[in-house]
């Protein structure tokens, strides 16, 4: 996969979050412009392969920000974090308007909870700045016919209104959401058979950091955290979206050497 200058075929590789909110469920995951880049140099020393910026946080139960509050917080983040690192830089946003504004400013990748589906022309916007996209799978609700099937049709659905839009088939992943639109019981299954996802023919993103499926607190789930991201070495997975870098990436090359 493509991401801005950088090409991505194989192993795993670690996005590192960093959310310029007051409301992400992570604290450790909050930063603003005083502290960005002081916490983007020590993902890079610890290993980061790609950023991936939120300006909207998507915790169950969170309270909506409009597109402009979005834009306000990324405005001075994107163009700081592309000035001084040659580091791919994906913005999370679900907002066309947002995408082309981050796009404008050089986001390379934008990271889309609702695939393609929130906003009419988000898929346009992507391919008019040749940028990448990552289509995660979402829903209102927990009810499905079956849930492999039903997540690989919405995912063909979405890549489907990609390739009308002229996105470049080399600069799209896929992820199946999980933690969005499903149950406890739900997510672990997700996890457990991810790799069938692989059969869309797209790379994988993991984004299960610190989840609630995981029980306890937030500051309590590292441990099943680095279990998910050896589970996505041994299954292929390209990518996996953290809070931690260096614990994640030490687990990748341990799961590596096995």
């Amino acid at each position: 996969m493509i991401i801005g200058n950088r090409t991505f075929t194989e192993g795993t590789h670690v996005m590192g979050i960093l959310n310029v909110t007051p409301d992400s469920f992570f604290a450790g995951s909050r930063v603003t412009e005083d502290d960005v880049l002081f916490r983007a140099e020590r993902m890079v020393k610890e290993g980061v392969a790609v950023f991936d910026v939120g300006a909207q946080s998507t915790r169950p139960g969170h309270i909506p920000v409009s597109p402009e509050e979005e834009m306000r917080r990324l405005e001075n983040v994107v163009p700081l974090l592309k000035k001084e690192f040659d580091v791919p830089l994906s913005v999370d946003t679900y907002f066309p308007s947002v995408a082309d504004f981050v796009l404008e400013r050089g986001a390379d990748l934008i990271n889309d909870v609702w695939g393609l589906r929130y906003g009419e022309g988000m898929a346009e916007v992507v391919a008019a700045h040749r940028a990448s996209i990552c289509i995660m799978h979402n829903q209102n609700g927990t009810q499905y016919t079956d849930l492999f099937g039903d997540i690989e049709t919405f995912l063909k659905d979405s890549l489907s209104l990609a390739e009308k839009a002229g996105v470049e088939r080399d600069k799209i992943c896929l992820d199946g959401g999980i933690g969005f639109g499903k149950t406890k019981e739900q997510n672990f299954l997700l996890l457990e058979g991810y790799d069938k996802l692989s059969s869309l023919g797209y790379p994988l993103l993991l984004g299960v950091s610190r989840k609630s499926m995981f029980g306890g607190l937030p500051e309590e789930r590292l441990a099943p955290t680095l279990e998910a991201t050896k589970l996505a070495v041994k299954k292929q997975i390209l990518f996996v979206r953290v809070h931690d870098v260096a614990e994640n990436v030490r687990a990748i090359r341990e799961a590596q050497c096995r």
